[in-house]
């Protein structure tokens, strides 16, 4: 056992196609936004775009375990950045699930609040 903490989190690769790069960072915002400010269970929620590969995009998520990330697949935000953006990807994105290790679980509670100062 690598330590106490409970987190789930998620790394998800999704390639888009290049012509839908823009629609799609728009839409991420989106879900990205609300899932910080409207669920209490999501701790982090990152978009990042590959340097090499600019069709590239990187989401890492942190949920207070499995359970809140699946009623995250079930909010307004989640269903309409999914609606929005399913067509936009050049293949199946890929999810790895995740334990966090670093930092505690109560440091990801913590840090809440400051996700919502943009």
């Amino acid at each position: 056992m690598i330590g106490p903490n409970k987190m789930y989190s998620i790394f998800v690769t999704i390639d888009v196609n290049e012509a839908d790069m823009e629609a799609f960072m728009q839409a991420s915002y989106g879900d990205a936004e609300g899932s910080v400010r409207d669920e209490p269970d999501c701790f982090r929620f990152d978009i990042h775009r590959d340097v090499s590969v600019q069709t590239r995009f990187y989401l890492y998520e942190v949920y207070a375990d499995q359970a809140a990330f699946e009623r995250h697949l079930e909010t307004p935000h989640f269903l309409k950045w999914k609606a929005e953006v399913e067509s936009m990807f050049a293949n199946e994105p890929v999810i790895l699930p995740m334990a966090t290790v670093f930092p505690s679980d109560s440091g990801w509670c913590s840090q809440k609040a400051s996700l919502l100062d943009w």
